[in-house]
């Protein structure tokens, strides 16, 4: 059996005040439309609908690497609207309906919902709110079986008490909503068609409208304006925080922490405050991120220091390895056991074997250091001609010393040493010293100029 899961992403949020389409507006470093995608993925029989409008083109580019079917709304007619212009790619199995700014819903959650749906019941996600001003309130018979949702706007004052509200998410069968969706009127407060309206449907023809609620309101939350977009970012960060901290991870202040991706935590972890971690990371055990680091598609291993400020991006580094403070470690770098990258040291496209020391305000970039090398501050692999990228390559156990220039390409053998000041051009062979500066002239008894 296949499930069809159509998720509405046509509004234009005029709130959010952005030409950005609403649903494109980021939440934990990804469009709030991938977070849905993702809850919905839990199916893994799901065909996935994107009803798109405001913005469409915007949307598609977005969404282009995911496999899913567009639908367009070109006319903004309510919910009942937008679902009805997928219908023809929907086949007559169970169809769940999905908003994509509503980014916080979890999989555990649809998938109990979806589990009470056949030919004889509709599911119907709905959540009890202490201030429920705003939402579409359910309306239960004398037997508490659901019979209709009514919009507040529409509603009674008696029928604004009730608490239990309509989250908008719910799910039916393909041949239900063939059947139903035409059947829709315009005739309420907005001059739309709701989806909920199907609800009093169900109730007529004998079927069943089973609910569930989910674990939290905020699941169910959905974004209007920045304001709550924001406030969801919180509690979404609260979560990956909480489950970082039970997975061994020791955090200075969970509120000052943000996971856009996918981290990985090991045993005893230890992260400072206003560090960011994007896309996929890993921290083996024994790790201890400095404040205000960020880490971007690396694996850090065991036992390793980040100190305060730097950037990791793209790196591997083995474990009882030390970088930073204030270091930027470029994409395609990697770092030994027991490497070390100091303060204001950039790297970029390098290996550095184990136990080598880059320690102070150098840029080593396409090259390949050995094992027990050390860089003297101020060191540069000169690797770009203008057109070009050139490699750098130093033996075991070399010496750098301090303001010297490797003009790639160039390779430095091993157990060689680098005169400070040096610019090398030429190969330095094995165990050898190499000096490359002007000879240093000295006059005695010299007379500055003075002013007349």
């Amino acid at each position: 059996m296949t499930t069809d899961v159509v998720i509405l992403a046509a509004g234009q949020g005029s709130r959010m005040r952005s030409q950005l389409p609403k649903v494109l507006h980021p939440l934990a470093g990804k469009p709030m439309v991938r977070h849905v995608i993702d809850a919905a993925k839990c199916f893994t029989d799901a065909r996935l609908h994107v009803v798109i409008g405001h913005g469409a083109e915007l949307v598609r580019e977005a969404l282009a690497d995911e496999d899913v079917t567009f639908a367009v709304q070109s006319e903004q007619k309510g919910t009942g609207h937008a679902v009805a212009q997928a219908l023809d790619n929907v086949g007559e199995d169970k169809v769940l309906i999905l908003y994509g700014d509503v980014p916080l819903i979890k999989p555990g959650t649809l998938t109990a919902l979806l589990e009470q749906v056949d030919e004889h019941h509709l599911g119907l996600l709905t959540v009890t709110m202490a201030q429920p001003k705003g939402y579409g309130r359910i309306v239960r018979d004398a037997e508490g079986r659901v019979s209709a949702i009514v919009e507040e706007k529409d509603a009674t004052e008696e029928q604004r008490l009730i608490k239990e509200c309509n989250t908008g998410i719910l799910a039916t069968t393909g041949a239900q909503l063939k059947r139903w969706l035409p059947a829709l009127s315009s005739n309420n407060a907005q001059g739309e068609y709701y989806l909920t309206d199907i609800i009093a449907m169900a109730a007529t023809e004998g079927i069943l409208v089973a609910t569930a609620e989910p674990a939290t309101s905020t699941e169910v939350q959905g974004v209007n304006d920045r304001v709550q977009l924001s406030a969801l970012e919180r509690v979404y960060q609260s979560w990956q925080v909480e489950a970082l901290m039970r997975e061994g991870a020791s955090i200075a202040d969970p509120k000052r922490v943000d996971v856009r991706g996918h981290l990985e935590v090991g045993r005893d972890v230890l992260i400072d405050v206003g560090c960011i971690f994007e896309g996929d990371v890993t921290l083996e055990d024994g790790v201890s991120v400095g404040p205000y680091s960020v880490i971007r598609n690396s694996r850090i291993g065991a036992g390793t220091v980040i100190e305060a400020y730097s950037l990791i991006d793209g790196a591997e580094i083995e474990g009882e390895s030390t970088v930073g403070p204030y270091a930027r470690l470029r994409p395609g770098t990697s770092l030994a056991r027991g490497a070390r990258i100091g303060n204001f040291v950039e790297t970029k496209n390098a290996r550095i074997g184990a136990g080598s020391k880059i320690n102070h305000l150098s840029y080593v970039g396409d090259a390949s250091l050995g094992q027990g090398v050390n860089v003297g501050a101020g060191t540069i692999t000169c690797n770009y001609d203008g057109v070009n990228k050139h490699h750098t390559e130093i033996g075991d156990n070399v010496f750098v010393g301090s303001n010297s220039a490797l003009v790639a390409p160039v390779s430095v053998g091993n157990g060689a040493t680098i005169a400070a000041g040096s610019t090398i051009t030429d190969r330095v062979e094995d165990n050898s010293l190499a000096i490359a500066r002007g000879r240093q002239v000295q006059k005695s008894d010299w007379v500055r100029p003075s002013k007349r």
